[in-house]
C-alpha cells in the first residue's frame, strides 16, 4: 500500500475515533440524560440486539428493494426520454420547463397522493423514490445530450451512421459520463426520501424502524439505524462510482 493510499484509509479511520472518543466524552460528563444521547456502549448493545432479532437485516433488505426498483424504473423511463429532449429542440423548448418544475417539488409533497393512490406498504414508497429519479435523470440526460460537441455528429454524418446507430454509437456514449454522476446524485437522493417514506407510509424498513424507535423512546436503536442509514447511502455511492472507471465512460472524467 503507498502512502496515499494509507493517509485514505487512515485519516477517516482517526476521524471516526476522534469522533467516538467525543461522544463518549460528552456521555460520561452526563451532559444529556441517556435517553436522549444514548453511550457508544448502549448504541452497539441495541445495534446486537437488531441484528440477533433480524430486524435490522429484514429492514435493510427491505429499504434496499424499495430504493432499487424505484431508481431502475425511473432510470429506465427517464434515460431514452432525455436523450429524445436531448435530440430534438422543440420537445426540448416545450418539456423542459415542466420536467424542472417537477424536478424542483420535494418528493415528499406526494406523500398524501401517494397514499391516496396506492394505500400502504411498497407501492407508495416506490411511487416516491421514482418520481425524483425520474425527473432528476431526465434533466441530466437531456443537457448531456444537447451540450454533445457538434463535431461528433458532423463525423457521424460524414460516415453515412444511421439514426438508429447515431444514437448507439455517438449519442449515448457522449452522455453516459455525465448519466451515470446524475445517477450517483439520485441513489442518494432516493435514500433519503425512502428512509422519510417508510416513516409516514411503510411497514417495515429503515424509516419505519426510526419512527418506532423514536415512538418506543429506543434512542439506543434509533441512532442504531441512523448510523446504518449512513453507511449504507455512502456504499451506494462508492458503488456507484466504480461505474465511472469502466473504459466505456472513463474519458468523460479525464478530460
Amino acid at each position: 500500500m503507498n502512502t496515499q493510499s494509507a493517509k485514505s484509509v487512515a485519516l477517516p479511520v482517526a476521524t471516526c475515533l476522534a469522533g467516538l472518543a467525543c461522544w463518549s466524552l460528552v456521555c460520561s460528563l452526563h451532559f444529556f440524560s441517556t435517553s436522549s444521547l444514548p453511550s457508544p456502549v448502549d448504541v452497539a448493545s441495541g445495534f446486537n440486539e437488531e441484528v440477533r432479532s433480524g430486524r435490522l437485516v429484514a429492514d435493510v433488505a427491505a429499504s434496499l428493494y424499495r430504493v432499487g426498483i424505484g431508481v431502475v424504473l425511473g432510470t429506465l423511463a427517464a434515460v431514452p426520454f432525455g436523450l429524445w429532449l436531448g435530440y430534438y429542440q422543440w420537445p426540448r423548448a416545450a418539456l423542459m420547463p415542466a420536467v424542472n418544475f417537477f424536478r424542483s417539488l420535494s418528493p415528499l409533497a406526494w406523500i398524501p397522493f401517494a397514499i391516496l393512490w396506492f394505500g400502504i406498504g411498497d407501492a407508495p414508497v416506490i411511487f416516491l423514490i421514482l418520481m425524483p429519479a425520474f425527473f432528476t435523470l431526465t434533466l441530466a440526460t437531456a443537457a448531456a445530450v444537447a451540450n454533445t460537441p457538434e463535431v461528433y455528429f458532423r463525423v457521424a454524418t460524414d460516415y453515412d451512421i444511421n439514426r438508429m446507430a447515431l444514437l448507439r454509437k455517438v449519442t449515448f456514449p457522449a452522455a453516459l459520463p455525465q448519466i451515470i454522476t446524475a445517477l450517483r446524485l439520485t441513489a442518494g437522493i432516493a435514500w433519503m426520501v425512502v428512509v422519510a417514506a417508510e416513516m409516514v407510509s411503510g411497514k417495515d424498513g429503515l424509516g419505519f424502524a426510526v419512527w418506532d424507535a423514536r415512538n418506543g423512546q429506543r434512542a439506543d436503536l434509533l441512532v442504531c439505524n441512523m448510523i446504518v442509514i449512513g453507511i449504507i447511502g455512502v456504499m451506494l455511492d462508492r458503488l456507484l462510482q466504480c461505474l465511472t472507471t469502466l473504459r466505456s465512460v472513463r474519458w468523460g472524467y479525464e478530460r
